[in-house]
């Protein structure tokens, strides 16, 4: 996070001091320019609450103090090219501080359109989360608007920002606890002619798969009922998860449909392996029924957790066809390697082949650390 932290320095405060101080004179950006000297080695989110404070304290303490100044301030440094990057983010953050604290419906609504301007330069997508969770209902609404929006990231904010579990960002419990709220803006978005639209659907579709399966499943087939040319690859991305998760209905809306096939396998390479180091397995799959079926070939490795317990990952192999009477050998090679991300313990493992779902051939290797 150490290159990511530098997103907001200190020259970026100097330049947006003065854009402000240009853009919004009666406002004195004391504290604004200080904070530039108050970073030390504080993380981006860090960094983004503390120049977001120093913002919202500058324009408390102006003639006009509260989030109307906020407004007229930040939409006059629209004017200057220069105000946008990731200084934005405490600029969006402190907007809906004082939009907040006003309490008025007419701060709320107008806050969201600032949200809106300000997007082009920087998402607003972790901002708006706060005005979700003040208001639902009424930020949807205005969010609902946003998908017909000529600007594409306009549009990609409506479905970015009320992602169930968007990275970075502060949980909204409405969104998680009432699937259907979102997927009319989804819906309204997956035939969009954006790419960085249409992969943040397929992502947003994907979050509400953790808590609401049934209602993504139902979706997607709604969708690949009016599709373009674009919605086979938004379902599937969207699907992904219940894909590895062997969800019935995710896999035959994708084709995959129940089986009826012969596995050989897998072999190891090793039944002994030292981390880091890398493991092989081969296969081999045959087609035993009387028609051609399409097969998604994934694999488990049962990861065994620091209290002796397994913990399944579910990876992907290959999708294939195979006519009746048809095998195919497959081989795949899967790391070892200590990250941030997974770390590895010794002891008994596990490998798995899934196909369309359906699980085959348990087989168990030993880890040790090198």
């Amino acid at each position: 996070m150490g290159v990511m932290n530098e997103l907001i320095d200190p020259p970026r405060i100097e330049a947006l001091t003065r854009i402000l101080a240009e853009s919004a004179p009666a406002v004195q950006w004391a504290q604004t320019a200080a904070a530039g000297s108050l970073l030390g080695d504080l993380n981006l989110r860090a960094r983004t609450d503390l120049v977001a404070e120093a913002l919202v304290a500058d324009i408390c303490t102006s003639p006009v103090p509260g989030y109307t100044t906020a407004s007229v301030s930040f939409r006059a440094a629209l004017s200057v090219p220069e105000f946008t990057g990731w200084v934005l983010w405490p600029v969006s953050e402190a907007a809906v501080t004082l939009a907040l604290a006003a309490g008025a419906t007419e701060d709320f609504d107008d806050c969201l359109a600032l949200l809106a301007e300000l997007t082009p330069r920087l998402t607003g997508e972790f901002a708006v989360r706060r005005l979700l969770a003040r208001d639902p209902d009424r930020a949807l609404a205005a969010i609902q608007i946003w998908t017909a929006n000529c600007d594409e990231h306009v549009r990609r904010l409506a479905s970015e920002g009320t992602r169930p579990y968007l990275p970075w960002a502060v949980r909204v419990p409405a969104l998680v606890q009432r699937p259907e709220a979102t997927l009319p803006i989804l819906t309204a978005l997956y035939r969009d002619p954006s790419e960085y639209v249409r992969r943040s659907v397929a992502n947003h579709l994907n979050d509400l798969a953790r808590h609401a399966p049934s209602a993504v499943v139902a979706t997607a087939g709604q969708w690949l009922s009016a599709p373009d040319g674009n919605t086979a690859w938004v379902v599937r991305h969207g699907l992904r998860t219940l894909v590895k998760k062997g969800h019935p209905g995710a896999l035959a809306l994708l084709g995959f449909m129940p089986a009826s096939v012969a596995v050989s396998g897998p072999r190891l390479d090793q039944e002994i392996l030292s981390v880091p180091g890398e493991l092989t397995f081969a296969f081999e799959i045959a087609n035993t029924g009387t028609e051609d079926v399409r097969l998604a070939v994934d694999y488990l490795v049962h990861y065994r957790k620091a209290n002796g317990s397994q913990s399944a990952k579910v990876f992907k192999i290959s999708t294939l066809t195979l006519a009746p009477g048809e095998s195919r050998s497959l081989s795949k090679r899967h790391a070892f390697r200590q990250m941030t991300t997974r770390v590895h313990h010794p002891g008994l493992h596990a490998l798995e082949l899934q196909i369309n779902g359906a699980v085959h051939g348990r087989t168990e290797f030993l880890l040790e650390m090198a």
